[in-house]
């Protein structure tokens, strides 16, 4: 999973390249009666610095002037801002550019650093939360660093001095750039807009709000009751939607036919948490019993927790009151409040498609779609429905069966995780081990393990890295009070691969500007790599070819269902913005609709149940902001990766020799790290190979 905490939406600004220097486009408030540069100033500056120096001169001052307001003063102010600000040669050029390198660090790493700690309480599993810990973690320390660097002057010094460009520049052209054209490139990103410090706070709150909504959305499982009474799940099992339900669902597969009930019966827990018929008295309460089919609620007959059931305790059958959609509602409401601020990208789909992935949206709809339409999906879904000897039903989308180890008993590999990794703290003990268990040398492991730290998530966990070389990444993982279960380690595993990437990219990169990766698809699919070979960890023989080309099936299994979810939540986004002033009742019919009409196209002719909902089930919808497309494209990219690394035969070193690649546009990394743009070929054409394979 991403990195969580709402200091994300001012490191987003990091990647968010603005169109080409000619088509800026100046703010309403410019300064008035000022359409183009003077060619006084112009002249002026070239004869102090030369004539060498006159593009970036013109270039520069009609950068200043797209975004100098009335209030940061008047045509004298902005001449001698220019005249004193501008690096006329080479070596002033360096000077200032090596200074803003080292001052930006300090400020984005503390401000995550400081933000990391006001969400301390609310992110990690430390106990009760107070009532001051929710508005701690709506707070952001870095909202207002843009608004007061156009405040001081320090974003105008930026945009006097370094090119601004567009996404089919850096396509065209940054094949040829040098790295510190790149590092220049994401430097001037960082005031390629002018969004205000309140709607960057309404963001971060509006995020907070949904970390905290989804954080506590837990099912207790023995808790829930077929039609003759029975619990069809162990005392104290709570899961956390979507992620562990889902990942519940995916482990009965190993029960065969025994394990049908439960997983129809978590399909309709998901169905009715998308629908909100859900009943509120059974969000992450012990103390009822609920049938997810008749929707029955009664007071519990077994304490499952150390909450007393209360005499003459008659819970309500109440359904949560579309909850789930009024705090999306909520997020887009927050962000859509920048768009009059970005005149360039006026909406949060275009932001997101075009300076967040640096992939057009167009293109990745295209990519999603040749997937979900591949007739290769029937070709599988045969294999599938063969293996498990019935029709395929729609939670058979999270079928798992081709998955390395799939057939093993979880419960087994429970009690062997609990036993080794009691604690957050055994986890981090073992991960120099683990490290070298995954390629990297004994030195590279402890360093690596040196750079991590490992905290107790109050949600499903995440990774958060550093900012700041100095400080550490963080991996956050849920760990039970009887210990990390199976799902636990491998959610671990993921989330260290992510940890990796981070201080590779941050401590290794050669500009600090750079760190990181072209987008959030690139972070997922190096820590799928990882997450990949976790029952390797777990001493699980290795695969033979029959078994790397079921690897290869699932891999391609697994891109269909993410990548359906992925144009849900664009389209979902796209009838928000159709509709801004929708109710949440009427936001809920409206991603029903989406929901069904995605499924009805792609997944009834191979899954059935017409108008099936469950698309609209993954909890990244609600609180991450348009952030699932990314899965799908993060699995292809995976896909190639891996299969790069299995050429080489030497994991970490490939791993790090990609990451520190830093923020290039994506087919520009990704042409680095395995010679091929991002694209779902290498996966379509493994998956036919497989197929023929297995035949």
């Amino acid at each position: 999973m991403k990195m969580s905490g709402t200091i994300a939406f001012m490191l987003a600004a990091l990647g968010a390249p603005l169109p080409g220097s000619p088509g800026v486009v100046p703010t309403p408030a410019a300064v008035s009666g000022v359409e183009a540069t003077s060619t006084r100033l112009v002249q002026e500056l070239v004869t102090r610095h030369g004539e060498g120096q006159r593009v970036r001169i013109q270039r520069g001052l009609r950068q200043v002037r797209a975004f100098w307001r009335t209030e940061d003063g008047d045509e004298r102010a902005f001449e001698a801002f220019a005249k004193a600000h501008f690096a006329g040669d080479q070596s002033a050029q360096d000077a200032l550019f090596n200074r803003l390198e080292f001052v930006l660090e300090s400020a984005f790493g503390h401000a995550l650093e400081v933000g990391r700690d006001f969400r301390w309480y609310s992110e990690l599993d430390l106990g009760p939360m107070l009532p001051v810990d929710e508005v701690l973690s709506g707070y952001d320390p870095g909202a207002h660093f843009v608004d007061d660097a156009f405040t001081n002057k320090l974003a105008f010094a930026v945009l006097l001095n370094f090119p601004l460009s567009s996404l089919e520049e850096r396509q065209r052209d940054g094949a040829t750039w040098t790295r510190r054209q790149w590092a220049e490139a994401r430097l001037v990103d960082l005031f390629a807009k002018r969004i205000p410090a309140e709607v960057n706070q309404a963001a971060a709150e509006a995020s907070g709000q949904a970390e905290r909504y989804i954080a506590s959305y837990n099912i207790w499982m023995h808790h829930l009751l077929d039609a003759s009474g029975h619990r069809l799940f162990e005392p104290k099992k709570r899961l956390l939607s979507h992620w562990n339900l889902r990942d519940e669902l995916k482990s009965r597969y190993a029960e065969g036919p025994g394990g049908l009930a439960r997983q129809r019966m978590i399909q309709k827990v998901m169905e009715r948490i998308v629908t909100q018929t859900i009943p509120a008295a059974v969000i992450d309460n012990p103390l009822v019993d609920w049938n997810p089919n008749s929707n029955q609620v009664l007071a519990s007959t077994v304490q499952d927790s150390d909450q007393a059931i209360p005499a003459g305790f008659k819970p309500s059958s109440t359904p949560e009151p579309d909850t789930r959609y009024k705090v999306l509602l909520d997020c887009f409401l927050a962000v859509r409040k920048a768009d009059p601020c970005s005149p360039t990208a006026p909406t949060h789909i275009a932001r997101s498609f075009e300076e967040g992935r640096q992939l057009p949206e167009a293109r990745v709809k295209a990519i999603l779609e040749e997937v979900c339409g591949s007739p290769l999906v029937k070709q599988v879904a045969r294999v599938i429905e063969h293996r498990v000897g019935r029709k395929l039903e729609p939670f058979d989308v999270w079928y798992n069966g081709f998955r390395p180890g799939a057939g093993l008993d979880e419960t087994k590999l429970d009690a062997l995780i609990k036993a080794k990794y009691p604690t957050p703290a055994a986890y981090k003990a073992d991960m120099p081990n683990l490290l070298q268990g995954l390629g990297f040398s004994p030195e590279r492991a402890v360093w690596l393990a040196s750079r991590i730290e490992v905290d107790p998530a109050r949600g499903s966990g995440h990774a958060m890295g550093a900012q700041r070389r100095a400080d550490n990444a963080h991996l956050r993982t849920r760990v039970g009070r009887d210990g990390m279960d199976y799902k636990g380690f491998n959610i671990a595993v993921h989330e260290m691969g992510h940890n990796v990437e981070q201080t590779f990219s941050l401590v290794n990169v050669d500009h600090w500007l750079l760190n990181g990766v072209p987008n959030t698809a690139f972070t997922e699919a190096l820590a799928f790599v990882f997450q990949a070979q976790d029952l390797k960890l777990l001493g699980q023989p290795l695969p033979d070819a029959k078994a790397q080309a079921e690897k290869t099936l699932n891999d391609f299994w697994m891109t269909y269902e993410i990548a359906g979810v992925g144009l849900v939540d664009t389209a979902v986004w796209h009838w928000m913005y159709d509709h801004p002033a929708a109710t949440p009742a009427q936001l809920k019919e409206a991603v029903l609709g989406i929901s069904r009409d995605v499924w009805n196209r792609y997944y009834f002719p191979v899954l059935g149940q017409k108008d099936c909902v469950l698309l609209g089930i993954y909890s990244h919808m609600i609180h991450s902001f348009l952030y699932l497309p990314d899965y799908a494209i993060g699995h292809l990219i995976a896909f190639q990766i891996e299969h790069e690394i299995e050429k080489t035969g030497k994991l970490g070193e490939t791993f790090e020799r990609m990451a520190i690649q830093g923020r290039l546009t994506p087919d520009l990394w990704m042409r680095g790290a395995t010679g091929r743009p991002v694209g779902p070929e290498a996966l379509l054409d493994a998956t036919g190979k497989a197929l023929k394979a297995l035949q």
